[in-house]
């Protein structure tokens, strides 16, 4: 396949490394300060064997803007034939096949011939609820066998028992399932993974998922982002607005005093948080130096996304019932739209109108939504093709979305692309077709995954 078929503009020379040059650090912008540390603070950090990976098809996804929209979301920067070298956990050096970084000196350079195979930025799932205990898989059932929504909430089903298995675990018991589920997802080539609160419904439970998340990290080799969502559903043991009242009050203050900086996010629909105690709990979060993400238009549109966009929030989540006129807004400013096609896939056949936002000029980015209820995924790759087949998305475009707009979303500005200076978080695919990946349906493309410069899964 040519790359002029693939619409992609291929770069010349993307880095060239010389003696004594070191690559400056990419900024990262402060939303990514509530990344968990990832390793322990008393451990020493190994030092990462040098790697050169050769003869690689590359999506490097360099050229246009950061992040990108418009035409530019379907730009993968195509190197056809590259070479790219690690170094202490960077790219420092992308060329055209075969380069000078072939004759460089390197004491234990591990050489990997990719064999004209698809070298692209690990996925970023910016959109997670991976923290959880018990399941829902029996309500999946007698959905399946026709039980309504509210027949299931009688039976003691919905959020509600989700919450009632994460209050009566364990903080380690959390940390292990949570493990468990990053470690499935890493398999797939996610290398990045935002991962939600939001089951605890108390200050408790909420701050024992939060730590839960962070006893995570060290013991992941990629990279986790905890965002605190404490306004997700209504704890129906307490009144309405008394549940409201301490959550703003004691809950966000003692997430602020443990966490600070840390992404505070809300569910805004009709059996969940209204616009306005929404509106309350974020000025008080901003008022912390906190940044903001909602959930929002996922059944009926009640005005938050224009919000949102207005007052330049990190991200606007869902969309599925998103108007024209949003629409407008959203493309208009910096704010990201993450859409979630695994809910339409898994719940009801509604899905984002991905096409209109794109056109719009908005900042696109796709996630799993991983969750007991109404996502149960772990593969990114099956993101991608669902939003190429339901979305409307290219593969370019969802390949973007995927990685560095995803990136963007976490305000993480060190990966998502394959250049000088940024994180080697890579995924070298069993194809030397990227259009595969979201072509073949529920296989795992990948060959080699590669975090922080270091080889964590081969096959």
């Amino acid at each position: 396949m040519s790359d002029a078929a693939n619409g992609a503009r291929v770069p010349q020379v993307l880095a060239q490394p010389s003696a004594g040059f070191e690559h400056p650090a990419a900024e990262v912008p402060r939303a990514a300060q509530p990344v968990a540390p990832a390793a322990p603070a008393n451990l020493p950090t190994p030092v990462a064997t040098p790697i050169l990976i050769t003869n690689a098809r590359a999506l490097t996804l360099l050229m246009g803007k950061r992040p990108r929209r418009g035409d530019d979301l379907a730009e993968l920067s195509i190197l056809p034939r590259a070479d790219v070298l690690i170094e202490n956990g960077k790219i420092s050096g992308v060329m055209p096949s075969p380069s000078a970084l072939r004759d460089l000196p390197k004491p234990g350079l591990r050489v990997i011939d990719a064999n004209g195979d698809v070298l692209m930025p690990g996925l970023i799932d910016c959109h997670t609820h991976a923290c959880w205990a018990g399941s829902r898989i029996d309500e999946w059932e007698q959905k399946l066998a026709g039980a309504s929504y509210l027949d299931i909430l009688k039976r003691g089903g919905g959020i509600m028992s989700t919450v009632n298995a994460v209050r009566k675990a364990s903080q380690a018991e959390l940390t292990n399932l949570l493990l468990e589920r990053l470690f499935k997802m890493l398999e797939n080539g996610t290398t990045t993974i935002e991962v939600k609160s939001g089951y605890g419904l108390s200050t408790h439970d909420e701050i024992k998922m939060l730590r839960a998340i962070h006893d995570a990290a060290p013991k992941f080799p990629g990279t986790i982002i905890a965002t605190a969502l404490l306004g997700h559903a209504l704890d129906p043991a307490e009144g309405r607005e008394d549940f409201i009242r301490k959550t703003i009050h004691e809950t966000l203050a003692a997430v602020s005093s443990e966490f600070p900086k840390m992404a505070i996010d809300a569910y805004c629909e009709t059996a969940a948080w209204s616009p306005g105690e929404c509106q309350e709990l974020f000025d008080a979060a901003i008022t912390r130096d906190h940044p903001i993400r909602v959930h929002t238009d996922q059944f009926n549109s009640l005005g938050m996304t224009s919000t949102a966009a207005l007052r330049g929030y990190m991200s606007v989540d869902h969309l599925e019932a998103v108007t024209p006129a949003q629409v407008e807004a959203l493309g208009k400013s910096g704010t990201a739209g993450v859409l979630l096609p695994v809910c339409g896939f898994h719940l009801d056949g509604r899905y984002a109108p991905a096409r209109a936002l794109a056109s719009a000029g908005t900042i696109l980015a796709i996630a799993s939504n991983l969750n007991p209820g109404s996502a149960p995924c772990y593969s990114m790759q099956f993101v991608i093709q669902l939003a190429v087949r339901n979305l409307g998305l290219s593969v370019g475009e969802a390949i973007s979305a995927s990685t560095v707009n995803a990136a963007h979303v976490l305000g993480m500005g060190d990966r998502g692309v394959i250049g000088p200076g940024q994180r080697a978080d890579l995924v070298l695919l069993k194809t030397s077709d990227e259009r595969e990946l979201a072509y073949e349906v529920g296989l795992n493309h990948t060959r080699m995954v590669i975090v922080g410069g270091r080889v964590v899964r081969e096959r």
